[in-house]
């Protein structure tokens, strides 16, 4: 099944059975196969995960789970699967943001973490800390300054409308949350040490 979907997105290898990503520089884009809690299917999500950060497992930010027309996501079940993979694999092309064909460039992909982030905001959703985070250092790593203050200008005023009971349990204020993010993306030599660490933890090509 895998190997099928590989096959459907030829960009993509396979990290491990149901998961396919491709590194673009401090960047995974990816597409995992969830199996559905009846177990007779699967869902196709693409995301994102940013390798700036230490994290154990690849992380699925930017979900976007394959939808049907109403919306809902669709499950693919085990045997359809044959007769499916292709019509779910051209869907989820269709429907993700960042394209899963021709990669996306890294501004492409800082800037629907400022998308995400926002509507997150606007749909009252939980706070997008870690993406307005992992846009700003993932914008840092590669050098992009433009794309780190702009970041930061978008961090700056959603801090100050995030509900405080809904920041995670060390939050301290928005102001020392906005310096420390500064202050780790004016290190891009310890934010490649660790895209480096990542990649070989995760076993990813260099």
């Amino acid at each position: 099944m895998t190997s099928d979907w590989a096959a459907a997105l030829p960009g993509f290898g396979v990290l491990r059975s149901l998961h396919l990503v491709r590194r673009i520089g401090p960047v995974l884009q990816g597409v995992c196969l969830d199996r559905s809690t009846s177990g007779d299917g699967y869902f196709p999500t693409a995301h994102v995960h940013a390798l700036t950060r230490e994290f154990p497992v690849i992380s699925l930010t930017l979900g976007h789970h394959l939808e049907r027309p109403s919306g809902q996501p669709e499950t693919v079940l085990f045997i359809r699967h044959e007769g499916e993979f292709r019509r779910a694999a051209d869907a989820l092309k269709a429907q993700s943001r960042l394209s899963l064909d021709a990669p996306p460039s890294l501004e492409e992909i800082v800037r629907e973490y400022h998308l995400s982030s926002l509507a997150r905001q606007h749909k009252g959703l939980p706070p997008a800390v870690l993406e307005m985070e992992d846009s700003v250092l993932i914008a840092a790593v590669a050098g992009r300054r433009d794309l780190v203050e702009v970041g930061l200008a978008i961090a700056a005023d959603l801090a100050v409308t995030w509900p405080k009971a809904r920041l995670p349990l060390d939050w301290a204020s928005a102001d020392a949350w906005l310096e420390s993010l500064r202050n780790k993306a004016d290190d891009p030599e310890t934010l490649a040490a660790t895209v480096s660490s990542e990649v070989a933890m995760h076993k990813l090509r260099d």
